[in-house]
Formats: structure tokens, sequence, C-alpha cells
């Protein structure tokens, strides 16, 4: 899905069709597709709002559903079982008495839709004539390519509490025009500490340039493949942030990245000979001893050249790299997950949930998350937003992505009623305040107060005042007392005191019958 990012960033540099097909290992007829639909949208009816700089702000799900509004487009699978097999077939003709045909009709035995004989021998024919082990010098255009790999020895530094010896990688990368070196140990080769070397190393070079070619690690690669390497989600978000693209080297393929690999064997020489008798006891003291060996390597002037990688990375290449973008990259993680029917999600990496509009319940939903932000999409739409919360088992709620009646629960309060109560009357204003100053549990009193709402939704406006001030006059809080006297038609009538009282009698002892009692003594 982020590959179309990619594709507008190549178009946009000047690359042709074939161009782009062989770095994003796609075919011909994908690309011009793409670039038919990009055409489209920047033309059409919505040329106006849409530009290619709106178009790679947008995030991936968003921008997958402008090129794919329908269904996706149907891929023939006869050349990916073509080439699944392929080495198998070059194999078997080195054996005696193998031939072309034997193997076709073995072909179409297991594929029986497969290629005819002539495009058998064609594919076959493509594959023997581009392979070879001939190789040639490349010729490197300035702030074109970045190649990027790790040292394969660490680099170590002393716990200063514990004394224990910590070995760090170390990040190396280099302008192959120029020659120019960057290198920085990190703790390890995962995927936070590779982007955080990465974008430490593009804020040295002060820009950024078109393509990016790292080794098939594990931070970089998630499946590597001669053909169809499968690039880390996190580092094509990477390099969408910083508007380049990735164009990772073969498998097992030293050369395509050899001055990379040349730069690592001299660093041991300029870096780790060099601080091989000196101490660190953090790794900032390390990357700094680091970064003045590295600029005395670049400062160094290159055999048979009036030059040194510095002098010729700040005169031909520096200026042609793009602008950094404003804001640092933050590294983003992907999920999907199920709307719960509370209308959250959970977040187990957070052990946290996230509010998502009540309508969505029951569905699935994509969940791209941050360092500080959590972003939920639904059909390639962003239905929510949160800042992200790590308090474990609490709920993150928006009041709009509630339901009307769940908003109202949430919403109660004696402010709450006594404001609906006044819009109705000032009589019923009154008895809601006097009801709130009774010393009962808070659910008791909203719970009277919803029944009193609901019958002032049901009755007339006067008979229910009438009835609110017999009900103060007795003193008297309470739904029900209200809603019986509206039943029966009592509003007029007032309560009678039916508490009886003795009648008067001689029969009262008083304070001195008891004061004149003589105590009686248990033996």
């Amino acid at each position: 899905m982020s590959q179309i990012k990619q594709l507008i960033i190549l178009n946009r540099q000047g690359n042709g069709v074939k161009t782009i097909a062989r770095i994003l290992d796609v075919s011909k007829n994908t690309v011009k597709t793409y670039l038919f639909k990009l055409d489209k949208l920047l033309t059409g009816k919505r040329a106006e709002k849409v530009t290619i700089e709106t178009l790679l702000s947008l995030d991936e799900p968003e921008l997958y559903t402008l090129f794919h509004p329908g269904n996706p487009s149907y891929k023939d699978s006869r050349y990916d079982y073509f080439k699944a097999n392929l080495e198998h077939y070059q194999k078997e003709l080195e054996k005696i008495g193998v031939t072309r045909v034997l193997l076709w009709e073995e072909y179409r035995q297991s594929n029986p839709d497969g290629y005819s004989y002539s495009q058998f021998c064609f594919h076959l024919d493509q594959q023997q004539a581009a392979k070879g082990k001939n190789t040639m010098v490349l010729d490197h255009k300035p702030a074109e390519k970045l190649y990027i790999d790790f040292a394969g020895k660490t680099i170590p530094y002393i716990d200063r509490e514990t004394g224990e010896v910590i070995a760090c990688q170390l990040f190396v990368a280099c302008l192959p025009y120029s020659d120019y070196a960057f290198a920085m140990a990190v703790p390890s080769q995962s995927v936070s500490d590779f982007l955080y070397a990465l974008s430490r190393c593009l804020e040295d070079l002060g820009g950024v340039p078109q393509l990016l070619v790292p080794d098939n690690l594990k931070a970089a690669v998630i499946k590597a493949d001669r053909y169809e390497p499968d690039i880390n989600q996190a580092l094509e978000d990477f390099a969408n942030h910083y508007r380049t693209a990735v164009l990772p080297a073969r498998v097992r393929k030293p050369q395509d990245k050899a001055l990379v690999e040349n730069q690592v064997k001299i660093l041991y020489s300029r870096v780790y000979a060099k601080l091989r008798n000196m101490q660190f006891f953090d790794i900032t003291s390390l990357n700094q001893a680091i970064k003045l060996k590295v600029k005395a390597h670049n400062q160094t002037r290159m055999q048979k050249k009036p030059y040194c990688r510095e002098e010729k990375f700040m005169a031909d290449e520096k200026a042609l790299l793009t602008d950094l973008p404003e804001d640092r990259f933050e590294l983003r993680s992907y999920s999907m997950l199920k709307v719960a029917k509370n209308n959250h999600i959970y977040l187990s990496a957070d052990k946290h949930y996230y509010s998502v509009p009540h309508t969505l319940m029951g569905n699935k939903v994509k969940v791209v998350y941050s360092r500080s932000m959590v972003y939920i999409y639904h059909d390639g739409k962003k239905v929510a937003v949160h800042t992200r919360n790590f308090k474990h088992g609490a709920y993150s709620t928006v009041k709009e992505h509630l339901c009307s009646h769940h908003q109202h629960y949430r919403d109660r309060s004696p402010d709450y009623y006594r404001n609906l109560s006044a819009k109705i009357s000032k009589v019923l204003y009154e008895y809601v305040c006097l009801l709130f100053e009774q010393k009962r549990y808070p659910e008791q009193l909203y719970r009277s107060c919803d029944g009193l709402l609901a019958l002032a939704r049901k009755s007339d406006t006067e008979v229910l005042e009438k009835a609110c001030k017999t009900a103060m006059e007795n003193g008297i809080f309470s739904y029900k007392f209200i809603k019986n006297i509206i039943e029966n038609h009592m509003e007029d009538e007032s309560v009678q005191n039916n508490i009886a009282t003795l009648p008067k009698h001689q029969n009262v002892r008083g304070k001195s019958y008891y004061s004149n009692q003589q105590s009686i003594n248990f033996k």
C-alpha cells in the first residue's frame, strides 16, 4: 500500500516507467495504471483540490482509497508460478538428455493452463540472457543514493555502575558519488535503533538523497528475496516521511553496495583500531569519539585524487539533496482490531481502551499508532484520533463517539438536571433544587429526575407545577408522589395530615414519678 507514495516520489523525480517498475519490482503495466490514475486525480474535476503535495501528505489508508475505489486489479499468476520454479528448470537443463521440450511437457502436466512452448522458451531465454557474472564500474550520480549497512564487528563501552562490557552495533552509511561516510554506535540492529541512526545520518548530511539502499538486514527487509524483497513497513513509512524511496540490495550480492562494504573495512582501521586502547563509560561519549574519527576520515585526501571526501560532498552533492522535513519521523505500528460492544478497541501494546464511533461496533478497524498518537481507520477513512495513553486498564473516550443514551448517562450531574428543569418550568426547577438537598444516594436522585423529566414530556406544564407545589408544601420529594397526584387528578386538592393523636387523660406519670422510685436490690 505504501508503494503508491514511492511511485509518486519516483515519478516526480523524473524517472520513467521502466525505472520505476524496476525499483519497485512491479510490472510496467502496473506503473502505467497508477500514473494514469494519478494524472486523472490531478487533472479531473477535483484538480483544484488535489496536488502532489496533498497526496503525499495523506496517510496510507486514505491514499489507497483514492487509487483503489473498487476491486483490486487482477494479476496473472502464470509468471509467478514460472518464476518460483525457474531455478529448478535451470538445474534440470544442465543434466544429460534434458531438453526444453521435456521440461515444457512436465511443466504443462503440473500446470495445464500455463505458458505455451514459445512463451516458456522466451522466458527461459530472458533469464539466461540476464544471468552473468561480469562486473562493471558504476557511474554514480550526485545525491542519488545512500548506501546503508551495519559493520560485522561490534564496538564496546563499559557500564560505569556494573563494569559490564556492552557491545554496540556500528551503523555505517555513505554517499557513493563522493564516498562521504557517516557512522554511529547504536545498542542493537532493531527497527527503532536502525531508523534512529538513519535519521541522525540524514540530519548530519543536511538533506535527503533520492534513494536509500539498505542491506537485507531484518530492520529493513522482512523477507529477503532476489526478486521481490518485502520491505519493512516502518522503513517505508520512514522513506515516505522524508520524501525518498527504498531500493534494497540483492541478497548475497555485496557488489551492489561495494562502496559501503569498503567503508566498513576502512573504518576498522580508522575508527576501531584508533579507539582500541580507549575506554568509554556510556554510548554518548563513544559516539562523540566515533564522530571525530569519521570526520578525520572524511577530511583525509583520497588516493589518486586531489580532494577529500568532505570537499567532494560539499562541492557537488550537498546542494542537490532535498530538504529535510520540519518534523522528525515517529515510528509507527499497525494492527487490525475489532470494535467491542462498548464501542472501544483494546490496544494490547498499551493495555488501554480507545473509543471508536458507536456505529462501528462489531467491525474491524485498522489502528496505526506512533510514540505519541493513535489513529483509527475504517474503509480507508480516519474515524478516530487519540493521544496515546499508557495507563493500564483505563479508557480514552471521546464524547461524540458515544450514542445519545450513553452520552446522557455520562453527562448526568445535579447541574445537568437543574439546567434541564429550568428550561421546562420555574416551579419544576425549584422542586429539583430541593430534591438534591435531600440526603440520598446520587444515583437514586438522578433516576428520580429522569422520571420527573419524563412526566414533564407527557403532562401539561400547569398540572405538573400544581403537583410540584403540593409536594413542596408537604415537604415530600418523590417522583412517585408527583406521579400519583397527576394520574389521580389530585393537583387541585390539598394533602390531609392523617396522623392520629391521643386524647387528653389523667394517666400521665411525669418526671416526679420516676425520681421518687426506690431502687430495687437483688440478693
